[in-house]
């Protein structure tokens, strides 16, 4: 029986994106052994399980206790079909191999955009929309939080982190009145964080901060939540693992949501790709985006890329 966690939000809608392009490039085909490494609420699975058409198998995995317990509920008419595993992406190769489940033989999906459900449960901390703790661990055992990273880490540790994870333009500026205003102040709640940085675009731009869809603090949370769940090492070392996990002629569709994520499995597939005994065969020369029908539809789907490669046969 799903906890309290869980029940709140099983009739919460959620949206997977680009479906109908995630199967045709991950061409799902009954009998074979699909892994959907960032379960979530289930959808992209969910998709893939009715067009396995009752044969085949589907391995779902998430770090998120609350989110696999979700999905499980929502599979349940598979459950025949389904093994879940509490996991990062990144510890598949480990996880699978222990439960004798290697190679893959249909393909591994990857969709490393924070759901909406983490998005809009406020005591998580990812969004500056609403007043909550600056925690923004999407595994609740990682014992570094966004509160930590603020009110501990050196100036010049904040300036690398806003800079190369957020690109924000002003990460020195940021960074010099964080370290200032903590040493009387700490930061405690998202809204210390979102308000900070507004005032500190209109202090520093002679300004107020411009009213458009996108927050002057986005940037800002994005970095810090790239840095404290390690984003970008965890998708690094599942990339390195691929050679392992598939199978000749199985795929690997990677959904991603801002351009270091999505350069780093462009990089890892051309590198697979250019060695002596090449590995991988890009499917994607350039990424896919979404169509304005789905955009409209659902807005957080705007920023989405999809890349693919399929594991060459010898």
């Amino acid at each position: 029986m799903p906890d309290d966690n869980t029940t709140k939000f099983v009739s919460m809608p959620h949206q997977p994106v680009m479906v109908s392009e995630v199967l045709a490039y991950l061409g799902v085909t009954p009998g074979k052994t699909y892994v959907d490494g960032t379960l979530g609420a289930g959808g992209h699975a969910n998709a893939i399980l009715e067009q396995l058409e009752g044969s085949g198998q589907l391995i779902g995995a998430d770090q998120d206790p609350v989110a696999l317990a979700l999905a499980r509920t929502r599979l349940e008419e598979y459950a025949d079909q389904c093994v879940f595993l509490q996991t990062n992406f990144s510890m598949l190769v480990d996880e699978l191999s222990r439960q004798h489940l290697l190679p893959i033989t249909g393909g591994i999906l990857l969709d490393l955009g924070v759901s909406s459900m983490q998005l809009d449960e406020a005591e998580r901390g990812f969004s500056f929309r609403q007043a909550a703790p600056l925690d923004m661990r999407m595994d609740a055992c990682n014992p570094l939080t966004a509160k930590e990273v603020l009110n501990t880490y050196a100036e010049k540790e904040l300036v690398r982190i806003f800079s190369e994870y957020g690109e924000e333009r002003l990460s020195k500026t940021l960074a010099r009145e964080i370290v200032a205003l903590r040493k009387t102040t700490p930061f405690e709640t998202t809204q210390d964080l979102a308000d900070f940085v507004e005032r500190t675009y209109h202090k520093t731009l002679g300004k107020p901060a411009k009213r458009s869809r996108t927050h002057p603090a986005t940037k800002v949370f994005q970095a810090i939540r790239i840095a404290v769940n390690d984003e970008l090492g965890h998708l690094e070392r599942f990339l390195e693992s691929l050679p392992t996990l598939l199978a000749p002629g199985a795929r690997v569709v990677v959904l991603s949501f801002h351009s270091l994520e999505d350069r780093i499995v462009k990089n890892a597939f051309r590198d697979y790709r250019m060695v002596d005994v090449p590995v991988l065969n890009v499917l994607t020369k350039k990424p896919v985006t979404p169509g304005e029908v789905e955009i409209d539809m659902n807005p957080r789907s705007r920023s989405t890329k999809l890349r693919a490669a399929e594991r060459i046969k010898y």
